[in-house]
């Protein structure tokens, strides 16, 4: 699709696929024929897919430089807010499902839930731009931009801030960590809410479904308490069916870490993709969705992947004749 891409957008073939702007007809010529422009569709994609494995993603539009490096940069902002709202969501959203699903039908319970329901029917940048308006507009508590004030210089290594920070030979590092942070707090909290509601509703729902199986009831018949009823058989269980919904989960993350980043000028792909939409800047766009797309699909097969490992038994079923 990316390649489809080059054909598909306006203007001229080469400077889609390349980004570069020939000046005259004999370097049109040369460029065609390295490309293989002047061959087959078939040749011309395998040509496109070893430049890709080989780093030539060609360059960009407005700034003239390597895609490479451009996505090089932007992807791990983007990579960076997502796992920090994911981490949000896994250490407070599961043990809140949990919490839910052993007391459900209580007034805690109900608590909970209607919280997840309301929190999760937020669009996302609706949710931003009223934390942006409260947190940083009326109360002046968070930066409204950035990932780091223009007082500190950090080079990036990492591509994450945090860690970059901390690998950084500078004065005063505690005082840009703390820096960092403010302008972390409220991107990560407007993906990280979302998400903890979604997975504390999912979490909730898979324990109430563990609670009602056969061997719960058995092991009450044993004489087992509740804590030891808990760890031995519904924690694990419980959330055996979760995890395949969190690659569900990495999808809607990215998109809304897209989403938020043109909000708080978070320099992540997002951001990337919108100011390359604004400029026109074809060749960005092309790289930018096939990077988004990849990082997507990587995502989703490592999560299946490791759902596979903490559960061979599924291997065993499905495979197994009706």
């Amino acid at each position: 699709m990316s390649f489809s891409l080059a054909y598909l957008f306006p203007g001229d073939v080469l400077e889609n696929l390349t980004g570069l702007v020939p000046q005259n007809e004999i370097q049109r010529a040369a460029l065609e024929k390295q490309f293989k422009l002047d061959q087959s569709y078939v040749h011309q994609f395998f040509y496109y897919v070893s430049n890709l494995l080989t780093g030539d993603w060609g360059y960009s539009f407005t700034s003239g430089l390597p895609l490479r490096d451009e996505v090089g940069i932007a992807m791990p902002a983007t990579i960076e807010l997502a796992t920090y709202a994911m981490l949000m969501a896994l250490f407070i959203g599961i043990p809140m499902g949990y919490y839910a699903g052993i007391r459900c039908y209580s007034t805690s319970d109900y608590l909970i839930n209607s919280a997840s329901i309301t929190i999760y029917s937020f669009p996302v940048f609706w949710f931003a731009l009223l934390l942006i308006l409260v947190f940083s507009l009326q109360m002046d508590v968070a930066p409204l931009s950035g990932r780091i004030s223009l007082l500190y210089n950090i080079e990036p290594v990492s591509g994450f801030i945090l860690l970059d920070i901390l690998f950084a030979d500078i004065e005063n590092k505690s005082l840009a960590l703390k820096d960092a942070l403010s302008h972390l707090a409220l991107p990560t909290f407007a993906i990280g809410a979302i998400a903890t509601a979604s997975m504390a509703r999912i979490t909730r729902r898979s324990v109430i479904d563990v609670r009602h199986r056969p061997y719960i009831a058995a092991a009450i018949s044993r004489g087992l308490s509740s804590w030891q009823i808990f760890f031995r058989h519904i924690l694990r269980n419980a959330l055996l069916p979760i995890l395949p919904l969190m690659a569900i989960q990495i999808t809607t993350l990215i998109t809304n870490a897209m989403i938020v980043e043109t909000l708080f000028s978070w320099p992540g792909i997002g951001n990337w993709l919108i100011q390359a939409i604004y400029q026109r800047d074809y060749p960005a766009l092309r790289i930018g969705m096939m990077a988004v797309s990849t990082l997507v699909i990587t995502l989703t097969i490592l999560v299946d992947l490791f759902n596979r490992v903490i559960d061979p038994s599924r291997e065993k079923y499905e495979r197994a004749a009706v």
